[in-house]
């Protein structure tokens, strides 16, 4: 049984360390763009000392910002969901012995009746079965991770980690600087490799084919970075995940993209924080907690003073009550006359139910009509078609 769980164990460190291949090439093709970029173009090919130091200076603080960014995405702690959302464990052994789906979504409803979550399935509370808790708006199971990330964007394999809330900002600045960087790069040295393209044996050794490859290289990321750095502003702006543009997050009243759009320069905010000057920084500013945001779905507190006379099928609505409740609000009578001609609050409507009872296929059809606070009309209806007797007919042929 050890050699087992050692066999396991190993397995599991092996996968663990093939999860930082992408890493690693990363910061290869970083740590050799460097060499080319800085030994081999400004060095042996910059032919000024003030185009020396203008690359130089510019290239660095790119670098630096970069490598920042780099670094707070990867090992910048995932959010994890907080122990009230977890069931307890009287609440999990009642929810394990219960039968049925219903049951199960009635636990959970009662679970989650005193818990700040406006998100939901289309059948009841979202429930993570791998974790045990309910889970809080935004958040998702990540499967390479193991947990419940709090504003889960992705699983990024390129920087081994999950997106979400605690390092979303780093990414996105990883992205813009990485774009920057790959551009920068290949305007400088577009000069050198259009003259090493024309005169390709003027220039001996092996520099020219560093800083060819350099501007291909940085061309070829650049245009992958630009769409990819673009989506993920769009989503900033709009205020959503990766995840929730895929698969709108559902409120009570239904799914909907915009649930968290709280306008541009407020959804901005909300991931880059209030502090302009630390906005291009990879430092932490982003607003909220990850478990609690403002969305449009909050319910609103019905306003007493408004006048609303609600309709059902199963009663009647008196209009010496509706003018009542009208007048305990308006005591002006005329004003009460007027407000009364237009009742109801625009959403539910009086209903007009209809029976049918058929005699026969083409025989008499009796319809009872009944409407909201009147009195029940019994009309007959004759039959349009008339019916034709060929019996003297036949008998006379």
């Amino acid at each position: 049984m050890a050699g087992v769980n050692r066999f396991i164990n190993s397995c599991v460190a092996c996968g663990n360390a093939l999860k930082w291949i992408p890493v690693v090439f990363i910061v290869t093709v970083i740590v050799w763009s460097y060499y080319a970029y800085v030994v081999q173009l400004c060095f042996n090919f910059a032919t000024t000392i003030v185009q020396q130091v203008f690359y130089l200076v510019i290239y660095h603080v790119l670098l630096v910002m970069l490598s920042w960014s780099y670094w707070q995405t990867i090992f910048t702690p995932v959010g994890t969901v907080p122990k009230q959302f977890r069931l307890s464990a009287a609440d999990l052994e009642r929810f394990e012995q219960a039968e049925g789906l219903e049951a199960h979504q009635q636990i959970l409803e009662q679970i989650a009746r005193n818990l700040p979550a406006l998100t939901r399935t289309p059948i009841g509370p979202r429930y993570c079965e791998k974790c045990v808790h309910i889970k809080p708006d935004r958040c998702h199971h990540c499967s390479v991770c193991g947990v419940c990330v709090t504003k889960m964007d992705h699983h990024c394999p390129w920087v081994n980690n999950c997106v979400g809330f605690k390092n979303y900002k780093f990414f996105i600045l990883f992205l813009g600087y990485a774009f920057i960087y790959c551009i920068f790069v290949a305007f400088t040295s577009l000069p050198y490799f259009i003259q090493f393209w024309k005169v390709p044996n003027e220039i001996p050794g092996t520099g020219r084919f560093h800083v060819l490859f350099l501007f291909f290289v940085s061309i070829m990321f650049s245009i992958s970075l630009v769409s990819l750095w673009g989506y993920h502003i769009y989503l900033v702006l709009h205020n959503r995940s990766t995840l929730e543009a895929f698969r709108a997050p559902i409120f009570r009243s239904g799914p909907d993209k915009d649930g968290f759009n709280l306008g541009k320069y407020n959804n901005f905010v909300e991931v880059f924080g209030d502090r302009k000057s630390h906005w291009l920084l990879p430092v932490f500013t982003s607003l909220g907690d990850g478990i609690i945001y403002k969305s449009c779905h909050l319910a609103t507190p019905v306003v007493a003073s408004t006048p609303t006379t609600i309709y059902s099928s199963m009663e009647t609505t008196s209009p010496l009550a509706t003018a009542n409740t009208l007048s305990s609000h308006n005591p002006d009578p005329q004003h009460t006359t007027e407000t009364a001609l237009n009742m109801g609050d625009g959403v539910t409507f009086p209903q007009r139910h209809m029976d049918e009872d058929e005699d026969s296929l083409l025989g008499a059809r009796s319809q009872r009509w009944m409407e909201e606070g009147g009195v029940e009309n019994t009309r007959l209806e004759t039959n349009p078609y008339h019916v034709v007797n060929l019996d003297p007919l036949v008998q006379t042929v």
